[in-house]
């Protein structure tokens, strides 16, 4: 039995999502929360499989409440759930932790689907999202264009070269080195090291010379 529960301040969206999850025998509802305040009292004693998180709440940011809330519980899984099919919330949601983005009009199929998939540490993606992302990456892949310093790092990355092995072959500081690091990451939307050496492979960046 999945344990789920909903952060949102809309009641027709919760409603709305007890009436799409009713007939699931595999899921189970534990409770609702309209704000981060109740959603934090709720989880201190006790934790779903996978909380529905909405991104806009009264009291927070739900984005930056997703991040808080991986690294306080790292075992419970986080969808987030918005009206907003917008590159930059999906992003930031997910380079947060989250393991899944859903619309407020997603399907009882589509929502069921995104739960059973979290549950068991995998990404679910709604077909709307998906697209959205593919468009923005298609929009992007040419428009990158690194420096020659952003270059040489990251190749050096690539290599394996850790931040004061790159300091010292480039003859520059670990502070600089650091900063090209998160340039890097922010040129290509990456989320970490390996995630910036993939995106890099993909975009023709880098090679395996």
């Amino acid at each position: 039995m999945i344990t789920v529960f909903i952060t949102d301040d809309h009641y027709m969206v919760v409603e709305g999502i007890n009436a799409l999850l009713a007939n699931d025998k595999d899921i189970k509802l534990i409770g609702s929360a309209s704000n981060i305040a109740s959603c934090k009292s709720f989880l201190k004693n006790q934790q779903p499989d996978v909380l529905l998180l909405d991104i806009n709440l009264p009291d927070g940011n739900g984005i930056d409440f997703c991040k808080e809330l991986r690294a306080q519980y790292p075992s419970m899984f986080i969808l987030g759930v918005s009206t907003f099919n917008q590159v930059s919330y999906i992003k930031e949601m997910m380079n947060n932790g989250a393991s899944g983005y859903i619309l407020k009009n997603a399907t009882q199929k589509e929502l069921s689907e995104a739960i059973h998939l979290a549950s068991i540490g995998k990404t679910y993606m709604a077909f709307e999202v998906a697209k959205t992302l593919h468009a923005a990456n298609n929009q992007s892949s040419d428009k990158i264009i690194l420096g020659r310093r952003e270059s040489e790092v990251l190749n050096l990355i690539k290599d394996g070269f850790t931040n004061s092995e790159i300091s010292a072959t480039l003859n520059i500081s670990t502070n600089t080195v650091d900063t090209y690091r998160k340039s890097l990451l922010s040129k290509l939307g990456a989320k970490n090291t390996a995630d910036l050496v993939r995106l890099a492979f993909l975009h023709k960046l880098i090679s395996l010379e």
